[in-house]
């Protein structure tokens, strides 16, 4: 006989506790503990026998071949992805509420069902009329996709059965699902974790290929239990803020292909639209002669991307000056300012410190250093950076510049673009094809500041 076990799990990170508290012990959350029923076997039973698995030889000869992938026509989904979605995987799109994840989904399934194939798109959150109206809005009325409204995972694993069932099915979203045997809130953790490890079995199974919606936190995070990234094959976070036109999908976890991959997107009255060359939106609007802005030169998985930096360095009313950043690492910036002022005498300390990266994109790189260097000492000194001129290096906390990877791309998509310069820190071997850019290749922060023109 079964019995009853009450635990308390965190909304947050998804640790159990045998009792509530304000404050969970594992991730420093507040209020984020809910009681959850648990049904646990008893008895002579409890205790169960396992049965002898058979192993395959990994050197099968008649092994079959991987079915091919689904392309959709979206180029820059397509390359996120990893060249097209892969029959039964299981794809989590994560990203801020109004960004854009109901759009882009609409619009790829019916670029699927354009193309001969079966698409489903399951709604917990809207009806059907409503993702009609959406549709329709966005030029999309007459594209073959199959609509409904469900909340219960055990039927939508159902529909991915039987002679009917779609080659791709979007779920929208994780946290409207539930399972009705267990006995807690749809968006809990135990509920999202078992719902999603049920759509993803029926997804395997019957080689369906779903896309999962999944709400984020306050902090960036997809919302529900950890585990839910480690059950899927791939995790994409669609990003960009809502005042910019542009949004960016970035793959953080793929089996299927690589990660940190971007695809560029703009937001236009009728829908998304691809961006085929980033960096030429990015820095459509750019001036040479305003201090503070610099061109960096950088790595997005495989893709290069030229983005515009811009910093700020005013002086400060208020005992602890401000370090407001947009689109780079806070802590990094802190590192840098610290080396700056300590091994290169930049006057930095008192002083309100703005950074941005033109365009809403979001910088993971230290490649991005040098860019970054430069811009606080084109803005402190009050000269322009020089002209037509791309940066890129990592800097060390003694001030030495190291070098980055996939150099010869950096410099072939600023060549391509109209740069003629670049400053770059010297590679420990010589120096390939530089795409007929004159290359400046300081060692350290002190030889930039004379590139730069000195300090006053």
């Amino acid at each position: 006989m079964a019995r009853s076990a009450v635990t308390y799990s965190c909304q947050q990170c998804g640790v159990s506790s045998p009792k509530w508290a304000g404050k969970c012990e594992d991730c420093g959350a507040w209020n984020t503990l809910v009681e959850e029923r648990k049904e646990t076997p008893s008895g002579p039973g409890k205790r169960l026998v396992g049965r002898r698995i058979m192993l395959e030889s990994l050197q099968a000869e008649n092994r079959a071949e991987p079915p091919p992938r689904m392309q959709s026509n979206i180029s820059e989904f397509d390359r996120v992805s990893g060249g097209g979605l892969v029959p039964g995987s299981a794809t989590l799109i994560g990203g801020d509420p109004g960004i854009g994840k109901s759009t882009l989904l609409l619009q790829l399934t019916c670029k699927l069902a354009d193309l001969g194939l079966k698409a489903a798109y399951i709604s917990g959150e809207e009806s059907v009329d409503q993702v009609r109206m959406r549709a329709k809005r966005l030029g999309l009325a007459n594209a073959a996709v199959a609509l409904g409204t469900a909340t219960n995972a055990s039927d939508i694993a159902a529909s991915m059965d039987g002679p009917e069932k779609p080659n791709v099915m979007v779920i929208d979203s994780i946290q409207t699902m539930f399972l009705p045997s267990l006995d807690s809130a749809p968006g809990t953790v135990s509920q999202v974790r078992a719902t999603a490890q049920e759509l993803t079995r029926a997804a395997k199974n019957n080689q369906v290929a779903v896309l999962i919606v999944g709400h984020v936190t306050k902090d960036g995070a997809i919302a529900g239990p950890r585990v839910l990234e480690h059950m899927v094959d791939a995790v994409l976070y669609f990003e960009g803020d809502r005042s910019h036109h542009f949004r960016i999908l970035r793959s953080v976890k793929n089996r299927f292909g690589a990660t940190d991959e971007i695809g560029v997107f703009e937001m236009l009255e009728a829908g998304l639209t691809e961006v085929a060359n980033p960096s030429e939106l990015f820095l459509a609007d750019r001036r040479e002669d305003v201090t503070g802005a610099v061109v960096f030169a950088g790595i997005e998985g495989s893709r290069p991307v030229l983005v515009e930096i811009e910093a700020l360095v005013a002086p400060s009313s208020l005992a602890t000056p401000r370090r407001n950043v947009v689109g780079w690492d806070t802590s990094r910036l802190a590192m840098l300012t610290a080396v700056l002022e300590a091994r290169c005498g930049v006057p930095l300390s008192g002083r309100d410190i703005f950074l941005n990266v033109a365009g809403g994109l979001k910088i993971h790189e230290t490649a991005a250093d040098l860019a970054v260097a430069a811009a606080l000492i084109s803005s402190v000194t009050g000269r322009p950076a020089p002209q037509r001129t791309v940066f890129f290096g990592e800097v060390a906390l003694s001030a030495e510049l190291r070098q980055v990877a996939q150099a010869d791309a950096r410099l072939k998509e600023a060549a391509k673009l109209g740069f003629d310069n670049a400053v770059m820190p010297r590679p420990r071997k010589s120096a390939g094809n530089t795409a007929g850019i004159a290359v400046s290749q300081p060692t350290t922060l002190a030889e930039l500041i004379e590139i730069m023109g000195g300090i006053n």
